[in-house]
């Protein structure tokens, strides 16, 4: 099978999923009842995950769908080798966010390789009807792709990613293959004072979108000593909706419960809550803020948590409101994923 007959699939694919996304009409590369399984997969999810709204699954179509045209997989492809003897890659994906591990799926498929997926039992539906069009697409992919519930068999690889607990038993029980293990991470924004009312605005992007349950998701900020929060708080009061999702809406009551018993100081604004604290990882409905005297703070605090800080926002750092946008080659955690697939196979070869 050749490279280009995988990229003209994928291109399709992400034709597809941007139409579902932004409500254009059918395109004519799928028929009328995979278009209507589509919508309806896309409607009826959140009953079997609460977390997977209809704009959810809808903001990752759009994501995943601006990877997917042919000039971009060629660019981006064009400095990986492609597998002439294709290895079968073991996938244990999360399902923290709708499609999540879509990004490892793709590179498995583009480098050459064959997938074994395992799919998180919360994200068991969407990846599984996007590979049914993609083998209508391009036949010879369904000999490529392959779905397990229970043990996993007959790999050359693994791609894991879960909690931090999963990590050890990911660590034993795949010590004998060549891996690629991804554990919790979150991510975390630098304000300086300066920024503009739009800019703290898509701050509140970074922070609430998929309800701030992804690696990307920014649940730490970093202001100078004497920064008013208040103004912050005015900028993302658009976001206060959320707090009606009934998942989040606990998530906030619970945390909000145990630091008032325990009287730990926090701010609310009825939505989310602002807790002073050094640690990086903060419960949902909540963040942490870190007071700072100069950049030389900030920095060894980046620094000595660079293992734990998937992306930083801020002006010098990544855009306000682009941390859930990655372009094909912002790997997680920083570990390009296309190299450990050429890597190893040339190895086994």
């Amino acid at each position: 099978m050749e490279r280009s007959q995988i990229i003209s699939a994928f291109a399709a694919l992400g034709t597809i999923l941007d139409a579902l996304a932004t409500g254009k009409n059918r395109p004519q590369i799928i028929t009328q009842s995979e278009w209507e399984a589509l919508e309806n997969l896309i409607e009826k999810e959140q009953h079997f995950n609460g977390w997977f709204t209809k704009e959810a699954i809808q903001n990752a179509f759009l994501e995943i769908s601006s990877w997917l045209n042919a000039p971009t997989l060629e660019e981006w492809l064009c400095a990986y080798p492609y597998a002439s003897n294709p290895k079968t890659i073991a996938l244990i994906l999360p399902g923290n966010l709708p499609l999540v591990g879509f990004h490892d799926f793709l590179c498995v498929l583009c480098s050459g390789h064959k997938a074994l997926v395992k799919p998180s039992s919360e994200d068991a539906r969407l990846l599984p009807a996007l590979v049914q069009i993609l083998g209508h697409l391009e036949p010879q992919l369904k000999e490529r792709i392959a779905f397990v519930a229970g043990k996993m068999q007959g790999f050359d690889a693994v791609i894991a990613t879960g909690s931090d607990n999963s990590m050890q038993h990911f660590k034993q029980y795949f010590a004998t293959y060549p891996s690629l293990f991804r554990g919790h991470r979150t991510s975390v924004a630098v304000l300086n004072g300066t920024e503009r009312t739009e800019e703290l605005k898509a701050l509140g992007r970074d922070i609430f979108q998929y309800f701030g349950r992804g690696c990307r998701n920014v649940t730490h900020l970093m202001i100078p000593q004497d920064y008013e929060l208040d103004r912050f708080f005015e900028a993302i009061v658009s976001y206060g909706d959320i707090i009606h999702h009934k998942k989040y809406g606990n998530n906030y009551d619970y945390n909000k419960a145990i630091h008032l018993m325990n009287m730990v100081p926090i701010l609310d604004n009825n939505f989310v809550l602002l807790k002073e604290s050094a640690q990086l990882h903060a419960p949902l409905g909540m963040l942490h803020y870190q007071r700072y005297q100069d950049q030389q703070e900030v920095q060894a605090f980046l620094e000595a948590n660079q293992q734990q800080i998937q992306c930083t926002v801020g002006q010098g750092y990544l855009p306000f409101g682009a941390a859930q946008c990655p372009t094909l080659t912002d790997y997680a955690d920083g570990i390009d994923t296309m190299q450990f697939l050429g890597n190893f196979a040339e190895c086994l070869s």
